[in-house]
């Protein structure tokens, strides 16, 4: 294993031994000894490590590089660029395994190589977590539960939560999907009916985080937070103080990538998150301790909601299968952080492209008035035992235009590892400790997967997938044990709200608005910086027909 030399330790290094030669010798002062050693340190530094190291020495050398000069790499590509992007191009140039700079001749892997991707995420899973950075950066908001958990701590909360995401449990949480979902379409029809209009632009992206925090709440935590009626609930305010793109704000999550100390500063995005991630605490302290009275008192004799199952599951696990208290509540913190905001930026992502395909969005709903004709009648729209019976994961259409827009964009672009142990991927070499990139929003438009329409939103593709098609190809949840253990969850809800407001509303886009595909910035979720607003209308009466 070859350990490279951060630089600032090495500079103090450097400036330890100038103070000893300086109070070792009556010549030379300190400072002179500062004088000269610190540049010619910093010199032989930079020669080496962004030089001689990266093309001469790295065990990663024989790896394709991207061309460019390691003191500072492609960073100001990275960072001034869509999260995925530039690597879409560097893989088609120079292969499936590419290695890049960061500043300071840092190395970086961009894995997109088939086999490498499934050894990655399904044979040796656990040889790359996720970086300590990585993780500290997430965990204020997320919490280290399931998505943040590695090891063998990863390997018991899986265990622990895979039944309360079976089919079964999830197919019985369905009437909250339609309640929430259907809210949501009667408040924008009551905001027209107030306004004496047929259409009316809504800002989406808003809406939908409401719609998902409610949902996750009642179907995933058994409680009522009710943004949808409350804009303005806790929670809700919490993660809308989370996702602050100022340029102070970018500027001070970007180094806490690097070093949590940025959290000290008292700056408005620190004092925030703090701000959030205690009410999310609060919140999630008082879910577990009514679920587990509820258990005790036997209020409850099968939870419906999930964390509710996992709190009964729990106590009566096995001592070595058990959550901890910290951990039921890091839980309770991961489905609320990731559960609601991916779900609720993927559907607005897929309202604004079926908005710019019009004949995409009447396609599907020609097959949603066939398959669920109940939603084009507001006698019927709401009944309960339509409800009951509808099942939208019967609408092979919105199936395809639910995985395309997923493939398109997807709402977490990339995930980072580093690797625990020396290995081998692509026939390359790899040492412990090397950062790896796999970026979905790299690997879901490669054309060497997907055919020369990579670029290209379209949905009738998943009826004939080009022969180059794998399963690691589509990268929106990830493969594996380290795969996205809510991925059914989110499927179905995402369905239901396309169902609820595509039988109530067209879309088409705001052209008043610069386009949000162009606005893309990234903090966990890519998602647009102004939201999405869009012009919807109520169906007119032939079009419910």
């Amino acid at each position: 294993m070859t350990v490279q030399v951060p630089f600032f330790p090495f500079l103090g290094f450097t400036a330890v031994i100038a103070l000893g030669i300086g109070k070792g010798s009556e010549s030379i002062s300190i400072e002179a000894a500062l004088k000269v050693l610190l540049p010619g340190a910093t010199l032989l530094y930079t020669l080496y490590y962004s030089w001689i190291y990266p093309w001469y020495v790295s065990p990663l050398r024989h790896i394709p590089t991207v061309p460019g000069f390691p003191l500072w790499g492609q960073f100001l590509t990275i960072v001034t660029t869509e999260c995925g992007v530039p690597a879409r191009e560097w893989h088609q140039k120079y292969g499936p395994i590419v290695r890049y700079f960061f500043p300071f001749g840092s190395e970086r892997l961009s894995v997109a190589e088939d086999d490498a991707i499934k050894h990655m995420t399904v044979r040796n899973p656990y040889n790359y977590p996720k970086p300590e950075r990585a993780r500290l950066w997430m965990m204020p908001i997320l919490g280290e539960g399931v998505l943040l958990a590695e090891g063998q701590t990863h390997v018991i909360q899986r265990k622990a939560l895979t039944p309360a995401f079976s089919i079964t449990s999830i197919r019985s949480l369905m009437p909250v999907f339609w309640a929430k979902s259907l809210r949501m379409a009667e408040l924008w029809e009551n905001e027209m009916a107030a306004e004496k209009t047929s259409n009316k632009c809504f800002e989406v992206l808003e809406w939908l985080n409401r719609t998902t925090l409610d949902i996750i709440g009642r179907a995933g935590l058994g409680t009522d937070i009710d943004s949808l009626d409350n804009p303005e609930a806790p929670l809700r305010d919490a993660y809308r103080r989370c996702f602050d793109f100022s340029l102070s704000a970018r500027v001070i999550n970007g180094l806490a990538a690097f070093t949590s100390l940025i959290r000290l500063v008292p700056a408005r995005c620190n004092r925030d998150i703090a701000m959030a991630r205690n009410i999310i605490l609060s919140r999630a302290s008082e879910i577990i301790e009514e679920k587990q009275q509820g258990v005790i008192s036997n209020k409850q004799s099968r939870p419906r909601d999930i964390i509710g199952l996992i709190v009964k599951d729990n106590m009566a696990a096995s001592e070595e299968d058990t959550l901890s208290l910290e951990a039921m509540r890091n839980q309770v913190m991961t489905f609320l952080g990731a559960g609601h905001d991916t779900t609720a930026t993927s559907v607005a992502w897929m309202l604004l492209l079926l908005a710019k395909n019009p004949d995409i969005q009447e396609k599907l709903r020609g097959e949603i008035r066939s398959k669920l004709p109940f939603l084009f009648n507001p006698k019927s729209r709401e009944d309960s035992d339509n409800i009951e019976k509808a099942d939208v994961d019967l609408l092979p259409y919105l199936e395809d235009v639910c995985k395309e827009s997923l493939r398109y964009i997807p709402s977490i672009p990339m995930t980072v590892r580093k690797t625990i142990e020396d290995d081998t991927l692509g026939g390359y070499f790899i040492p412990a400790g090397t950062t790896i990139y796999l970026m979905a929003n790299t690997i879901n438009r490669l054309p060497n997967y997907w055919g020369e329409k990579a670029d290209k939103f379209d949905p009738s593709r998943w009826r004939s997938l080009p022969p180059t098609y794998t399963t690691n190809a589509f990268m929106t949840f990830l493969q594996g044990p380290r795969g996205c253990i809510g991925r059914k969850f989110a499927e179905v809800e995402m369905k239901t709200i396309l169902c609820a407001l595509l039988s109530k509303f067209t879309f088409e886009q705001d052209l008043s608005v610069q386009d949000p595909e162009e606005l893309k910035m990234w903090r966990l979720v890519l998602r647009p910086r102004d939201g999405v607003s869009l012009k919807v209308s109520l169906l007119g009466d032939e079009a419910k027909h």
